[in-house]
């Protein structure tokens, strides 16, 4: 164990940048680019997202029945070249089922970055606070507020756009060479994991149900938001809200789970839901000042509600909860936009008012786990 875990931090967050802030999101703030210059549909922007979400969905589901791929560092090495590939081939064409096929294998490889790079860095760190760990996620924030500014930078062209993020990519994925494997699980631990007691399984019910209501409500946002502001606002105030979004992202993990110490995990997961769908629904209003401030409340949630779930799901002890959480969190993605295509045909701010309903639902179902749960307060977060 080293005395100094900064520099695993700072090595898993360029890593998480690439796959996650870069990988998977790059494609908001280059949306609006595409839509206007490359002939692309409002309902094919959603296949596309889509596509992404599935991708990921069997990434993370290959991680979850592979443990020794789930810590592969030469499996993350390789993912990471492919997902920049990937990006890199998306300006090289402009077929509908070409780009399918691409963000297919983009969700797939960010997936498995995302899992072999959080199990070695959450092995690394097992004898330090949890709140360190939430540095490293502040990552997917630097990618996604990077991302945002090359595109607000570069001129208006979507397939400079698409080399600049593969660049960015490729320069953070540096990071991945330098990784040490994780560390093997001890025997005593696996058996401890294998015999945590079940409590009530209601309360976890209610749990993957706003999860993965969560999953829906904010992937709608995730990948409309910049397209929906840019629709109704002058200038490139569409790219100044992504990267808002971004930055607000970097604290927001850390910030969630100190907080987690003084109040429940269902109190905080039903603030931070309704704080989320807030800034989406201020984000579709049309006005400038509302989506900043939309962008800084959802940019400020989405990671941490996903930390304080997780960890809810851990606190419950219910068997195989992080995987199942992650399942249905991914699920809900993949239904999102496919949900709200119907609703694409004007424009997107209908989108975003239905992403906001859904969060919303999340919230209450959030509260009634906490009803039903009596989740004890002041129990720290485990990363």
């Amino acid at each position: 164990m080293p005395k100094h875990p900064w520099a695993q931090i700072v090595r898993t967050a360029a890593v998480l940048g690439a796959a996650m802030g870069i990988g998977r999101f790059a494609y908001t703030p280059i949306l609006p680019l595409m839509t206007a210059h490359a002939q692309l549909s409002p309902q094919a922007a959603g296949q596309l997202a889509t596509a992404n979400y599935v991708g990921y969905l069997l990434g993370a589901l290959a991680g979850t029945f592979s443990p020794r791929l789930a810590r592969s560092v030469s499996a993350c090495r390789a993912s990471l070249l492919v997902l920049v590939g990937s990006l890199v081939a998306m300006a090289l064409t402009t077929n509908v089922i070409a780009w399918v096929a691409l963000r297919t294998l983009a969700g797939f490889a960010s997936a498995l970055v995302f899992v072999i790079a959080v199990n070695t860095l959450l092995d690394r760190l097992h004898d330090h606070p949890a709140h360190l760990a939430g540095w490293a996620f502040g990552g997917v924030g630097v990618g996604i507020a990077v991302s945002a500014v090359l595109v607000f930078a570069l001129p208006a062209d979507w397939r400079t756009a698409w080399w600049a993020a593969a660049a960015l990519a490729a320069l953070l994925s540096v990071s991945a060479w330098f990784m040490p494997p994780a560390p093997q699980a001890t025997a005593a631990v696996t058996k401890a994991a294998e015999h945590q007691p079940t409590k009530r399984h209601t309360p976890f019910a209610l749990l993957l149900i706003s999860y993965t209501l969560e999953g829906v409500g904010y992937i709608i946002a995730g990948t409309f938001l910049v397209a929906a502001v840019a629709q109704h606002s002058p200038g490139r105030l569409g790219n100044g809200t992504w990267l808002l979004v971004g930055l607000a992202v970097i604290p927001s993990a850390v910030l969630w789970a100190r907080l987690s110490s003084r109040y429940s995990h269902p109190v905080l997961l039903t603030a931070a839901l309704m704080l989320q769908a807030a800034g989406i629904a201020l984000a579709c209003t049309g006005s400038g000042s509302g989506a900043l401030i939309g962008a800084i409340l959802f940019g400020g949630t989405f990671i941490g509600v996903s930390v304080l779930a997780l960890a809810a799901g851990r606190l419950l002890q219910f068997p195989g909860a992080v995987a199942l959480l992650t399942v249905g969190y991914s699920i809900g993605q993949i239904i999102g936009p496919v949900a709200v295509s119907p609703l694409l045909h004007n424009g997107f701010q209908l989108a975003l008012v239905a992403g906001s309903v859904i969060v919303v639902l999340a919230a209450l179902t959030a509260t009634a786990m906490g009803i039903v749960g009596r989740q004890p307060h002041a129990v720290p977060v485990d990363a």
